[in-house]
């Protein structure tokens, strides 16, 4: 399987080529395009129970999309999100873990396991679900975000905005507090914070869509 992400950062597309036998899983909605001769399936997201649970209590998508190379060709199939942003791809090792915020799953390999994940009440309370969906090595896994993407380890705290946060690793444990005491938060605007603790990789978006539908609200009132 090979892949080029084109239009970085700002409108990141994934040119897929599927080899004879691959397979691709992909979010619904997330096809540009793909050659007549890909069998196209759709399933529930990990299975009927995940994917109401993922659809109920994380607000993801009930079903996802297998794209199958039966023929003995190279054949491309092209996928995209829906915001305006850079796209992210990741090889996970065999039994490596990565959990998503809402959205921001795009694809995965034929190997890759679809799953949820616990997220706590914290996340609920940020507004992000009760529950996340969580991949599952080995293979590659494509995510995106609105502005561009930044990977970082972190090892003690991390503070991060209510809405920047893409994805972290399955080790990784998130908790919500007050910006600064509540005066603090009221005043500075920056309302409720993310506190991330754990050793692990998280990935953080550089714009926010709660932040731009604060921004736009007014303007339409």
């Amino acid at each position: 399987m090979q892949y080029q992400i084109r239009y970085k950062p700002a409108f990141a597309t994934i040119f897929m080529t599927l080899e004879p036998g691959d397979s691709l899983t992909a979010e619904a909605g997330a096809m540009v395009g793909m050659e007549g001769k890909i069998s196209m399936k759709t399933t529930f997201s990990g299975g009927f129970f995940s994917a109401l649970v993922k659809k109920m209590f994380g607000g993801e998508s009930l079903f996802v999309n297998t794209f199958t190379n039966n023929t003995n060709q190279l054949l491309q199939v092209v996928l995209s999100q829906s915001v305006i942003g850079d796209i992210v791809a990741v090889e996970l090792q065999s039994g490596q873990q990565l959990c998503f915020q809402p959205g921001a799953y795009i694809g995965s390999s034929k190997k890759v396991k679809l799953g949820v994940g616990w997220a706590g009440f914290a996340s609920w309370f940020a507004g992000e679900g009760l529950f996340k969906l969580k991949v599952t090595g080995p293979g590659l896994v494509f995510f995106g975000g609105y502005g561009g993407i930044t990977q970082k380890q972190i090892t003690e705290e991390f503070i991060v905005d209510n809405g920047h946060l893409v994805a972290y690793e399955a080790g990784i444990k998130m908790s919500v507090g007050l910006a600064g005491g509540l005066f603090g938060s009221l005043t500075s605007g920056e309302g409720f914070i993310n506190k991330i603790r754990g050793n692990g990789v998280i990935y953080l978006q550089s714009r926010s869509v709660d932040g731009l539908v604060r921004f736009l609200s007014p303007k339409y009132r």
